[in-house]
């Protein structure tokens, strides 16, 4: 058994401890907002929070996890920092195939918690480890921004 707070709850799986924490996020407790990508976290579809801090789902076995915080995209909404990025998100349009943006969403939300107002340089950095096949890097930079901007 593994236990940790997934979005606030308590919550104890019954599974092997290398299982990767996306799986057990997707199929044993349907937070299907994250989002199985490269499967090497290589390219940040599967982002999380452990403690606030952004990890790679996919690569991180969920023993890891146990007695720790895990938040998801399902989460944001609930989250000052997380709500403002959803909101700069649809404000500025930055989704176009969208399955890159719960990631994204992730990996921005860790950022302006830790770093309220980033420079373009901060943001490249925090977010490089984040592909997006569409291209919406411009757009991406300029909603971390705009959340800033609320946030302040």
């Amino acid at each position: 058994m593994v236990d940790f707070v997934l979005n606030g709850k308590a919550v104890s799986v019954n599974v092997d401890g290398d299982t990767p924490l996306l799986w057990v996020l997707r199929d044993d407790l349907d937070m299907t907002g994250t989002k199985f990508g490269c499967g090497m976290g290589l390219c940040g579809a599967c982002t999380a929070h452990v403690d606030g801090e952004p990890v790679r789902s996919c690569s991180t076995p969920v023993s890891t996890v146990a007695g720790k915080k895990v938040s998801t995209i399902e989460a944001m909404q609930n989250d000052k920092v997380g709500s403002a990025v959803q909101a700069a998100w649809q404000k500025l349009d930055v989704v176009q195939c969208g399955y890159c943006q719960s990631g994204q969403i992730m990996s921005a939300t860790a950022l302006l918690a830790s770093n309220p107002k980033p420079t373009d340089d901060d943001i490249d950095a925090a977010m490089a480890g984040n592909v997006c096949r569409c291209a919406t890097y411009v757009r991406i930079r300029a909603a971390i921004h705009e959340a800033a901007k609320t946030l302040a």
